[in-house]
């Protein structure tokens, strides 16, 4: 018995897939999605010298 024979055997890798062809209303949709990053990473920017936003809630003290 050779070590390889128990056990899992090791799968096949795919095939790749083959680039396929943007036509225009993908590229609309990957600007348009470039776009809306840019606003958010500026809105982030924007609120990042602001206070914290989700930190409230209950807040425990050691006692009991």
């Amino acid at each position: 018995m050779t070590g390889r024979e128990g056990g899992k055997k090791k799968p096949l890798k795919a095939p790749k897939k083959e680039g396929k062809e943007l036509d225009e209303e993908d590229m609309k949709f990957k600007q348009q999605q470039k776009e809306q990053q840019k606003k958010m990473d500026e809105m982030k920017a924007k609120a990042a010298g602001k206070g914290p936003l989700a930190t409230g809630g209950i807040k425990k003290s050691g006692k009991k």
